[in-house]
C-alpha cells in the first residue's frame, strides 16, 4: 500500500473516532519509569493519548503521525488540556528520528521492524524505549489481520537486544486467556 493511500485509510479512521484514545498500556503501567525532565517522542502518535500524558507527567513531547486528522485532533486536545506538545505530520518510515535526540520513546501498535536500529540510536545515553504492538499468537481478533504487522513469539526482544531490558510483557495463550495481557507484546528497553 503506498503512503498515500495509507494516509487516507488513517485519516478517515481518525475522522470517525470519538475520543483522543487511550494511553498505551506500556506507558500507563509504568509511568513511576519516566524521568522528572527530558525529552520524549510519541512515534506514529495517533490522536494523541499517550503524548498528552507523557506531556502531563512533565517532558517535553514531540508527536508525528501520517495521519494530518490525528495530528490536528492531537494539537486540538493539548490546547484544551493546556499542556505543550509539538505535534507534526510525518513519514516516519521516510524520515525517522535524528540519533541521540530523546530520553523516551514510545511506539504503540505500530510496527516497522526496519526502523529499530533508528529508534535505539535516536536515543541518549539512558534513555527509554515504551514499544507496544500486536502479536501473532492471540486470543482474539484485535489487530491486523495480516501476519506481517504483527510480532512473532518473542520478536519485540529480538528487534530491541542491544537495550537493557527494563520490562517485557507477553503472555500469549497461557493460562486463563480472560484475564492478563492478550494479543500483545510490551518491552521498555534502556540505551
Amino acid at each position: 500500500m503506498d503512503a498515500d493511500t495509507l494516509k487516507q485509510r488513517w485519516d478517515q479512521r481518525h475522522a470517525e473516532a470519538v475520543d483522543l484514545g487511550q494511553v498505551a498500556g506500556v506507558l500507563a503501567e509504568n509511568l513511576h519509569l519516566l524521568p522528572a525532565t527530558g525529552e520524549a517522542l510519541d512515534l506514529a502518535c495517533g490522536r494523541g493519548a499517550s503524548a498528552l500524558q507523557l506531556a502531563r507527567a512533565g517532558l517535553r513531547v514531540t508527536a508525528w503521525d501520517l495521519s494530518s486528522v490525528a495530528i490536528g485532533r492531537l494539537s486540538r486536545g493539548a490546547q484544551e488540556q493546556g499542556v505543550p506538545v509539538v505535534a507534526e505530520v510525518r513519514d516516519v518510515i521516510a524520515n525517522p528520528p535524528p540519533a541521540d535526540r530523546f530520553d523516551i520513546i514510545l511506539v504503540s501498535y505500530f510496527l516497522e521492524r526496519s526502523l529499530a536500529p533508528a529508534l535505539m540510536a535516536a536515543l541518549r545515553p539512558g534513555g527509554l524505549l515504551f514499544y507496544q504492538t500486536f502479536s501473532r499468537i492471540a486470543v482474539s481478533n484485535d489487530g491486523p489481520s495480516n501476519p506481517t504487522y504483527r510480532l512473532g513469539d518473542n520478536e519485540l526482544l529480538q528487534l530491541f537486544r542491544p537495550l537493557n531490558l527494563r520490562f517485557y510483557r507477553e503472555e500469549g495463550r497461557l493460562g486463563d486467556t480472560a484475564r492478563g495481557c492478550r494479543d500483545i507484546a510490551m518491552l521498555i528497553g534502556e540505551r
